[in-house]
């Protein structure tokens, strides 16, 4: 079920997360950008507008038998996870389930990786990212799942940068118009 009550300032909140990757991405010395698309070259970032009909507090289902996937990366190569648990909602009317997957190092954070009908279109065609920590995204049992923090791999701004791909599992027959666009700078 989405949050209607979502909590005061959230929305500045997302708003100046935004404005601090902008600024990381311009600016930082590790940004992920080729050097060419840096400083005045920046071409920015591009954000769905922060909607909290996109926002859920949810129960992570977890599995009774955690499994180990090995995912595929944009550099074909491969990467370890375990599939933890999952998440279902509704995006409109669609019931959605999305899995959430530990990494088999030992970490307690979730990665909930998916592309939706947006993705190729308005937004990175490989899909986005939300990364949950046990700190700031469990509130009271329930995981806060905000889709308007999905973000890009950095290998949507820079191909030399090996990605994780999103799960086929993770792959959603509905919008999700919230969160990072498809960058600007980006040549296909």
């Amino acid at each position: 079920m989405s949050t209607t009550d979502t909590p005061a300032g959230w929305r500045d909140a997302v708003e100046q997360e935004r404005a601090k990757k902008e600024r990381f991405f311009r600016e930082g010395p590790r940004s992920p950008l080729p050097p060419e698309l840096t400083g005045e070259s920046f071409p920015g970032l591009d954000y769905y507008d922060p909607d909290p009909a996109y926002r859920y507090e949810l129960p992570l289902h977890e599995h009774d038998d955690v499994e180990e996937v090995t995912v595929g990366t944009s550099a074909e190569g491969e990467r370890t996870y375990l599939r933890w648990g999952a998440f279902r909602f509704e995006v409109g009317d669609e019931d959605v389930t999305l899995q959430a997957y530990r990494p088999a190092d030992g970490s307690d954070r979730l990665w909930v990786p998916f592309r939706d009908e947006t993705s190729g279109e308005e937004t990175y065609g490989a899909g986005r990212y939300l990364d949950l920590e046990p700190d700031h995204h469990h509130v009271d049992g329930r995981w806060v799942l905000d889709f308007n923090r999905a973000y890009n791999p950095t290998c949507a701004y820079n191909p030399a940068y090996e990605c994780p791909l999103v799960p086929m599992e993770n792959w959603l027959d509905v919008r999700i118009e919230a969160g990072e666009r498809a960058f600007p700078g980006h040549e296909e």
